[in-house]
């Protein structure tokens, strides 16, 4: 199944989303956060209780090889690890450039038409 995917401007209303989900029965597993700059991410992340994108998710190569690439190519490849197309994960890091943060839940059976 294809991972779901919410873009947000609003952190506080990605931290309500996140507390729903999690209320719906989504496991904390299952939700990440990603945004353009670590340091958001990281911020986000942390007040929503949420995951990042990380090297349990990308293995150690991929992680490691993100160290020497240019943003956009670290951000398309931790899309394209959490299961979204090479195409998908190019319009997406189009929308981190806009300084959009993205919610994504990669087992969303549970969401419960929250999303």
């Amino acid at each position: 199944m294809k991972p779901f995917i919410r873009e947000y401007v609003n952190d506080a209303l990605l931290k309500q989303d996140v507390l729903e989900l999690k209320g719906k029965g989504v496991a904390p597993e299952d939700i990440y956060v990603l945004s353009h700059d670590d340091e958001r991410t990281n911020r986000v992340a942390d007040d929503a209780n949420a995951n990042t994108i990380g090297i349990s998710e990308m293995g150690i190569g991929e992680a490691v090889g993100n160290l020497f690439s240019k943003k956009g190519d670290e951000l398309r490849s931790k899309l394209s690890e959490v299961g979204f197309t090479e195409d998908e994960a190019s319009s997406y890091e189009e929308k981190l450039d806009e300084g959009k943060v993205l919610l994504i839940i990669t087992d969303h059976e549970k969401t419960g038409g929250l999303l």
